[in-house]
């Protein structure tokens, strides 16, 4: 979650720019905002900065290396759209890229776009989720839903519980993990994130946060996929999912996979969450309880991104949370997932606002509807180019997993005598060919970046992989 201080910084830069719409170079930048800030703006600090507001689409660079200035995103004559306002300071319109919103959902915009000033504190509202009932509250209407079936059927409705989703495995690591992390802030573009989860590669000038934040994303999104049958609407599940996408990212470690214990404090919002642990462990169960009531699986992973945010059962990190929870119900129906790709991050966190401080889910309703059909026009079109995956790999994969485990933990070289031997402990006498072939591929494509593919830590691989640099 942005900090107040971060949120004050691009603020204070997106006003600069916007006064100047000829452009402004960085060095002005960074003298004026320190000054307006009364505190230095680092450089490098600067300039993430001005990357989260070009891939926002609010500013424009335009020039290279010095000679490079930042404008505001401009257009020809001052006109009411959609998406369009005009800045008091210049008269320049600004491009605000959003959704296409409901008639209901405007109204909360507009409410949530209001000066803090100007909005009541409010507190967590227990009764907006004790009235959920179920099979009978819908936040989706039927035609929605019926829409969203239509958009999300896969060819492989009809297999086991995440065929789809391992048949688009690699796609959806990479978008899943870059969409949702940009919309906490993180600076890596798309490509940058390709390369840390394909082949471990951190993307250079980025912050170790930004690369642990993209790495949680791809164990957490695995551990969907890898253990489908296993995971649901429980405790166990959403601790075990917070542990993954905060490791390495909270204030404590015990707090991972911990509900909350102590206060906390939302910035940009009026909204104050609950205080008291066992009220909040209280309705966490209840909620997890009413999620696996829901008889529709778009209801269940569009609720879940309303609740979850709302209660805030862990310290931080519930959004990440909420969205990657909300691809459980389609990764097991398999459906299209939710990627989040193309979210604009401002109508995210104006229906998220809308949540918070009126109990009104118009607004994100309408993103979420937005943002699954971008999903389905993005995964269902590759489809077709899809190979059908190697019946072998299906037939053993959890004896692949174990093989990649034994060498690992075993520490033992891969030799080809060595996977030779494994493979027929591991599969029958006809396939111990073809899975010698698979696992000595496995191992030859193992890294940093996909050991939780094979349920290993960090840890037991760089001892591995230590061993194996020094040739013992």
């Amino acid at each position: 979650m942005a900090s107040k201080w971060v949120n004050q910084e691009i603020e204070t830069i997106l006003a600069i720019v916007q006064e100047n719409p000829n452009g402004v170079g960085i060095a002005e930048l960074e003298l004026l905002a320190t000054q307006r800030l009364d505190a230095p703006l680092i450089r490098r600090t600067l300039q993430r900065r001005l990357d989260l507001l070009m891939a926002d689409g609010k500013i424009l660079g335009e020039g290279k290396s010095v000679a490079r200035v930042y404008k505001p995103v401009s257009m020809p004559a001052l006109v009411h759209l959609e998406g369009v306002a005009a800045t008091a300071q210049t008269g320049i319109a600004t491009l605000d890229v959003y959704v296409p919103v409901s008639a209901e959902g405007a109204k909360v915009r507009e409410w949530v776009r209001q000066a803090l000033m100007h909005r009541r504190p409010v507190g967590y509202q227990r009764e907006f989720l004790e009235a959920y009932q179920p099979g009978v509250t819908w936040y989706l209407p039927e035609s929605t839903r019926a829409q969203l079936h239509e958009m999300g059927r896969t060819p492989q409705d009809a297999r086991p519980a995440g065929t789809y989703a391992r048949d688009i495995l690699n796609r959806l690591l990479v978008d899943l993990s870059w969409a949702s992390s940009l919309l906490e802030g993180n600076t890596y573009n798309r490509l940058d994130t390709q390369n840390l989860i394909d082949f471990g590669q951190a993307a250079k000038g980025k912050d170790a946060q930004e690369t642990q934040m993209i790495l949680n994303h791809k164990a957490a999104i695995e551990m969907l996929i890898e253990d489908v049958d296993e995971v649901g609407f429980d405790a166990f599940t959403f601790q075990n999912l917070h542990a993954l996408l905060s490791q390495n990212l909270m204030r404590e470690d015990a707090a991972s996979g911990r509900l909350r214990r102590r206060p906390v404090e939302i910035s940009g919002t009026v909204f104050h969450p609950l205080a008291m642990p066992q009220v909040i462990e209280d309705c966490f169960r209840l909620l997890l309880a009413k999620a696996q009531a829901i008889p529709d699986p778009f209801e269940q992973a569009f609720f879940l991104m309303v609740q979850l945010p709302y209660l805030q059962p862990f310290e931080d990190v519930n959004k990440r949370v909420s969205r990657i929870g909300a691809n459980i119900p389609l990764i097991k129906q398999n459906l299209c997932p939710l990627s989040f790709v193309d979210v604009p991050q401002q109508a995210y966190v104006d229906g998220t606002l809308g949540v918070y401080e009126l109990n009104q889910i118009e607004l994100l309703r309408d993103v979420f509807v937005w943002s699954y059909e971008r999903s389905c026009q993005r995964y269902l079109a590759i489809t077709q180019s899809l190979v059908d995956p190697d019946p072998l790999k299906i037939q053993y994969r959890d004896a692949l997993i174990a093989a990649v485990q034994t060498i690992v933990r075993g520490k033992l070289v891969p030799t080809e005598k060595a996977i030779k031997r494994l493979s027929s402990e591991s599969v029958s006498e006809k396939d111990v060919d073809s899975f010698s072939r698979l696992l000595a591929q496995a191992i030859e494509q193992l890294h940093e970046g996909s050991v939780a593919r094979y349920r290993l830590k960090r840890s037991e691989f760089l001892a591995w992989k230590s061993i194996m640099s020094n040739g013992k």
